[in-house]
């Protein structure tokens, strides 16, 4: 369809009239996914067949996929998996995308055919003629350029969000429709434990006044955010991928405030958030905040021009050797890639950056406890970051940095923060496979 032209205002059944069988869609990440046209959409389920759906990270049931428990009529991929898609992808009814997701636009550009449809959801037109992208600007933009229909689902409960390129002009969208003035989900903030505690206090250590702060996706990194309160650190900045609300609770308490990055001084930089309605209302319309494509935040080219960038990521198994195996429980995919590797990696370039992976020590399984720290990483699970890129890794016993050592150098270290209980079992694992020469001590 030829842009350039007024966008047409249509209803969601008006605007899912328009998908037909075969066609690819492309649903946005977040707080951008559509609601009112995904209704629509599914109570068209009988009528069509091989309608292909590309999402991310889904807060709410997708009623495509609560319509067609068969996968008779809708193809659904994620780029990164919720709690919501992990369920349904148990179910065989949603597939993960393989990325880094900083490269997700050049995916768009240049490998990836043009979809038929992109239907996000965005705040409602301003007075510039803008739709503005909420705390969701991602690979909007990217999508939007070479999709052949572009559908914009307003909602003005959304947070209005400031940033580079946080938004698209009346003149790049074809249809508008309506959404269902629902608020937008809030992501639940769980209880540290005594071993997030632990972990957060040894990173928190290495925190310096100034540093450029990435905070991951979960308890442990945002227990980070909760000591540094009280720290007496200062000065600090933000450039991270997903904002979260522990990064909120240091900007509020005026410990980040920017003016030390040599990079967007004074901005909180993200690419997407999610969090407490009190997040939501802490960036709505505030200049301090800068939702950036996630091209923009994620290339460790990028990252890597913020001094003095700490990383802090988690992950859910290591191996002796310095492998992280962050989003996957064997061949049972539970997350993403995201920018964990970008970050790490960005992070060490960065002049006197640091990255942290931590984890606790321990899970629970059938009701036994096994150990994190493995002597290899179970079968089928991916490796997130090789061992080649791990820096500094921490559990609630203890701290290590990989950087420079060699195997058996590594396997002590990774048996020094696992739980006491394992740690006789993991060195002789690893004297037995050869990591540990008899020798060695």
């Amino acid at each position: 369809m030829a842009r350039g032209t007024a966008a047409r205002h249509i209803s969601a059944v008006e605007a899912a009239a328009l998908v037909q069988s075969g066609d690819w869609l492309d649903y946005g990440a977040v707080l951008g996914q559509p609601d009112a046209f995904d209704h629509a959409l599914a109570a068209r389920a009988g009528e069509l067949r091989d309608v292909s759906i590309r999402s991310c990270l889904s807060m709410r049931p997708r009623a495509v996929l609560e319509v067609d428990p068969n996968r008779e009529h809708f193809n659904v991929y994620s780029w990164h998996f919720s709690g919501y898609d992990r369920k349904k992808a148990d179910a065989g009814l949603v597939h993960y995308i393989p990325c880094n997701l900083g490269e997700i636009p050049d995916y768009y550009r240049r490998f990836i055919d043009p979809p038929e449809i992109m239907v996000i959801k965005t705040c409602p037109m301003d007075a510039d003629g803008n739709f503005n992208l909420s705390a969701a600007n991602l690979w909007m933009r990217a999508v939007a350029s070479r999709a052949k229909i572009v559908i914009v689902e307003v909602n003005s409960r959304l947070p209005y969000v400031h940033g580079i390129d946080n938004h698209l002009h009346v003149s790049e969208v074809d249809f508008i429709i309506d959404g269902d003035g629902a608020p937008p989900t809030e992501l639940p903030n769980a209880a540290p434990t005594d071993a997030d505690r632990a972990v957060a206090q040894l990173i928190a250590s290495e925190i310096d006044n100034g540093a450029c702060l990435q905070i991951g996706i979960g308890a442990m990194p945002n227990a980070v955010c909760s000591l540094l309160l009280e720290s007496g650190v200062r000065n600090l900045g933000v450039h991270t991928e997903m904002l979260t609300d522990g990064i909120i609770d240091l900007y509020r308490a005026g410990i980040v405030n920017g003016s030390a990055k040599n990079v967007d001084p004074g901005k909180v930089v993200c690419s997407f958030g999610l969090g407490s309605q009190s997040m939501y209302d802490t960036i709505h319309d505030n200049p301090d905040i800068s939702c950036q494509p996630v091209d923009m935040t994620n290339l460790p080219s990028i990252i890597m021009q913020q001094d003095r960038l700490t990383a802090i990521n988690n992950t859910t198994q290591m191996d002796l050797q310095g492998q992280a195996a962050s989003e996957s429980g064997g061949h049972r995919h539970i997350s993403g890639t995201g920018g964990q590797l970008q970050f790490i990696r960005g992070a060490y370039a960065s002049s006197g950056g640091k990255s942290f992976i931590c984890m606790s020590s321990t899970y629970e399984r059938n009701g036994s406890r096994q150990s994190r720290i493995a002597l290899s990483l179970t079968p089928g699970n991916i490796a997130t970051a090789p061992r080649s890129d791990m820096m500094y890794v921490v559990t609630e016993f203890g701290k290590v940095n990989l950087k420079g050592k060699s195997v058996p150098e590594r396997a002590t270290a990774m048996i020094s923060i696992a739980h006491p209980d394992f740690r006789d079992d993991l060195a002789r694992e690893a004297r037995n496979n050869g990591l540990l020469p008899r020798s060695f001590s």
